[in-house]
This record gives structure tokens, C-alpha cells and sequence, in this order.
């Protein structure tokens, strides 16, 4: 169980791959599809036998089911999506969503917490969850056997959960632990840190996931539960399930599973994608003292919002920037001058706003000139681009991460149930792979001409 700070796939689809013909995409969603009716979204055939099938129900509740059936697989994964996280919080209930995901383990009128983690031991099962700023997510992968008992557990969990005082109480000291554990760790501090800065210390996006000391000391066992109540319906939820499944078996065994509390009662609309006008950031430097070997940093720009479609462009620039062990900085700042051994530039996007940063571990003694080599790489990249080679490397970059991304089951399961929570579409492999092939180097140099050339966030932690 943990919390995340970023999303850091741009393409709102997790890596996928590329082979065969596709059929069937669906570019539109749930929400504009009967609810009660199954429809195909994509279809992928090699030699004439189908490869891969991905399929959607909208039950009459509000709850989305979407399955993609895997060839050649032994195993099956299944994630609920809840759509609600950390920025759907009060300041009062600052960490309730985080808090909530530990306390759904903990038991429901038909099983014990130790029951719940034994079934899934008995079987050899992976079994977790994590929240983010946007969702929250219970995920297991077991053999395909037993997806049954898997989505037996996961939705007597998400349906009935019990959320005693006595287990509020026990959760809250393992929470408070846990903050502690993420204030120690400089990787967590600093992704904090520019959050806070680009957004605000009070704001929604700029808060952390996981909460405060007081705020979690605070919170009480009717704040926790109401809040389940409220954000734990049918209409906020996906179930995805991906691997050796039949999308008419999953259907079934969801409505089973998810029965218990009179959940499925009621006919409701799924809830959109949440939608917000252009969110912008606050540049400026913030940091925090720690008695560390090493100081680590980060330079920070506003970036995209989610579905701007600019986003393969710059996906390709970031590569070329830092996302490989090619790149600009990696060549500049590790190889060619020493200055440090881990070096790297990410991208990630929310519905309204989103961040680009470069983020650096050095000894503190060659921060000012670590800083001095990545802004001048950056300013140069804004001022002329990248070049023909760096082009064909990031988008050759790129389609490999989609291809080895896709491996799983699990990580098919979280590209259909993401892609049907925070965005409107499910892209096709093929489609998504034809976006990045056709990049140009002038789309790059505009979108990096915009982003590289806005105001820095600088974030520091490291010794005094």
C-alpha cells in the first residue's frame, strides 16, 4: 500500500505494442454508451488469429467493466479504479483517501483482515493498492484459475468494508510511520517540494498524497467513513481485467462480487473525467535541509495539460533531453564531465496543468555547476530544437517502452483501466505508435521552444 506523486506516461495509455491489425477502437467512452450493452474497443489479430480483445460493459449502475483477453497468458490481473484521490480532499481531510486504501484490508462482515491477506497468499497472488493525486487503485494478479476468488475478495472489499474505530486507530499509527519513512527518503521530499511550489502548500495538487501528521491525527472514524461513502460508488469505479479471461465470465463474476451492500442498486451515469480550466505554476525556489551525502534537485517547468496533443512531441523531446542513457544530459552531466551519477528528465500531466522536470543527484560541492550544465542544455534545446538523430532515437526510445511495457498482464490491465477513468479514449496500439512516428522536428521545436523556455521550478534537499 503506498501513495504516488506523479503519473509519468504522457500518452495516458501504458506502453503497448504495435503488431497485427486493429480493429474496433474505441474513441468514444462509457459515458456515451447504453448502459447494459457490451461493445469491442480493439482487436488485434496476427495470421489470422485474434491476439488480443479488449471489450467494455456499462452496467445499469454506473459501474464500467473492461476486459482485454490475452493469448498465449496463464495469469489474469485485475484493478479497481476509484476515481477519487488526494486532490479530491478538503483541507480538513487532507490524507483520507490514503488512509482509506489502508483501512479497505482491514475486514468486512465475511472476512478478517488476516483472511484477506491469506486467501491471496494461498494462491500465490500479488495483491496491493495505491492511491495518487486522481485516483485510487486495489490491484491482484493470480493465476487465471483463480481470477474468481480474486475478484470475490477485491469486491467484498471495495463494497463492504467495515472501517472500525479500533481499526482507524491501529491504521493511524502505521500511516504516521509511513510519513515519517517518506519524509526520510529525499526522492519523496523533493517531488513534494515542487508540488508545493507550483501549485501551493494548500492547494489540492499541492498537497502531498499521504497527509500530515495533523492532519492525519486529526481525522476521525465518521470523517473516514463518510468519505468512503460518498467516493466508494459504482459510478466513480472501472474494474480492468486483463490476461486469459472471457469479458461474459469477468461481467458475471463483477456483478457477483460487487453485490454485497446493495452497491450495484440504483441506475446512475458514470462519472466523466474531470475536466478543469488551464492551471498554471508558480516558479521559484523552495528546499529543505537534510543530513544527507548528497544534495538532490530538481528544475521544473509548467508543462502540459493531459490531453493536449502536443504531448508526442514533447514525449519525444524528453527522451532526447533526458530519458535515455543517450541524452543530452546524461551525456553532458554523467559521462562527459562526472558531475553525477543519476541524472534524468520526466514528464507527467493532470487534467488541467502538468510538470516537466530534470531532476539530478550530485555531491553538494558540484551543485552550482550541475546547475549551470542542465540550464544551459535546456536553453539550448529551446533555442534550436533537437536534431535529426535525436529525433529518430527518442521515437525509437519510444516505441520500445511501449512494446516492453505491455509484457503483462498487469500492465495491460492498468493501461485499459486508466485509460477509461482519467481520459475519454482508449488509443489503438497502432494509433499510438502512428502518433509518434509522425513527429517533426519542427512540432519539437515549437513545444520545446514553449515549455524549456518557461520560468524554472528549483527545488533543493540536501545538507545545510
Amino acid at each position: 500500500m503506498a501513495s504516488r506523486n506523479t503519473e509519468r506516461n504522457a500518452f495516458g495509455v501504458a506502453p503497448a505494442r504495435g503488431t497485427g491489425r486493429h480493429e474496433g477502437v474505441g474513441r468514444s467512452s462509457g459515458f456515451d454508451q447504453e448502459p447494459g450493452t457490451t461493445v469491442t474497443l480493439e482487436q488485434t489479430e496476427v495470421n489470422g488469429a485474434v491476439t488480443s480483445l479488449v471489450r467494455r460493459t456499462v452496467h445499469p449502475s454506473g459501474l464500467r467493466i473492461v476486459t482485454e483477453q490475452m493469448a498465449g497468458v496463464r495469469s489474469a490481473a485485475i484493478g479497481v479504479f476509484v476515481g477519487v484521490g488526494s486532490r479530491d480532499e478538503t483541507a480538513r481531510q487532507h490524507g483520507c483517501s490514503h488512509f482509506l486504501e489502508h483501512l479497505l484490508f482491514k475486514g468486512t462482515p465475511s472476512r478478517t483482515a488476516l483472511e484477506i491477506s491469506a486467501s491471496m497468499d494461498r494462491v500465490g497472488g500479488e495483491f496491493n493498492a495505491y492511491t495518487a493525486k486522481e485516483y485510487t487503485c486495489f490491484h491482484a494478479r493470480v493465476l487465471d484459475d483463480d481470477l474468481p476468488l480474486a475478484v470475490d475478495v477485491v469486491g467484498d472489499m471495495l463494497t463492504s468494508s467495515l472501517i472500525t474505530a479500533e481499526d482507524v486507530e491501529a491504521e493511524r499509527d502505521v500511516i504516521l510511520d509511513e510519513i515519517a519513512m517518506h519524509d526520510d527518503d529525499p526522492d519523496d521530499v523533493i517531488h513534494n517540494l515542487v508540488a508545493e511550489q507550483a501549485w501551493g502548500a494548500e492547494t489540492p495538487l499541492g498537497r502531498g498524497i499521504a497527509g500530515t501528521e495533523d492532519s492525519i491525527s486529526a481525522l476521525t472514524r465518521e470523517e473516514i467513513d463518510a468519505f468512503y461513502r460518498e467516493h466508494y460508488v459504482a459510478a466513480r469505479m472501472v474494474v480492468s481485467v486483463a490476461g486469459n479471461v472471457d469479458h461474459d465470465e469477468v461481467v458475471a463474476m463483477v456483478e457477483k462480487a460487487f453485490a454485497g451492500s446493495g452497491f450495484l442498486q440504483g441506475a446512475a451515469a458514470p462519472v466523466a473525467p474531470r475536466e478543469s480550466s488551464p492551471l498554471g505554476v508558480v516558479p521559484g525556489e523552495i528546499s529543505a535541509v537534510r543530513p544527507l551525502e548528497q544534495v538532490n534537485v530538481i528544475l521544473a517547468r509548467q508543462g502540459l495539460q493531459r490531453g493536449d496533443d502536443r504531448r508526442f512531441a514533447f514525449e519525444v523531446v524528453n527522451t532526447a533531453v533526458g530519458g535515455a542513457t543517450s541524452s543530452r544530459l546524461f551525456q553532458e552531466v554523467r559521462e562527459h564531465r562526472g558531475l553525477a551519477y543519476s541524472v534524468y528528465s520526466y514528464a507527467y500531466s493532470h487534467a488541467e496543468t502538468g510538470l516537466f522536470g530534470v531532476q539530478v543527484g550530485c555531491l553538494p560541492a558540484k551543485l552550482d555547476e550541475v546547475l549551470e550544465v542542465v540550464r544551459a542544455e535546456l536553453a539550448a534545446v529551446a533555442r534550436d530544437g533537437i536534431t535529426a538523430e535525436e529525433l529518430e532515437l527518442g521515437k525509437g526510445q519510444l516505441r520500445g517502452g511501449l512494446v516492453l511495457g505491455l509484457e503483462d498482464s498487469a500492465s495491460r490491465m492498468s493501461r485499459i483501466g486508466r485509460a477509461e477513468l482519467v481520459h475519454r479514449e482508449l488509443y489503438s496500439i497502432d494509433e499510438v505508435l502512428a502518433r509518434i512516428d509522425a513527429v517533426t522536428l519542427e512540432e519539437c521545436r515549437e513545444v520545446a521552444a514553449e515549455i524549456l523556455g518557461r520560468p524554472e521550478i528549483l527545488a533543493v534537499v540536501g545538507p545545510a
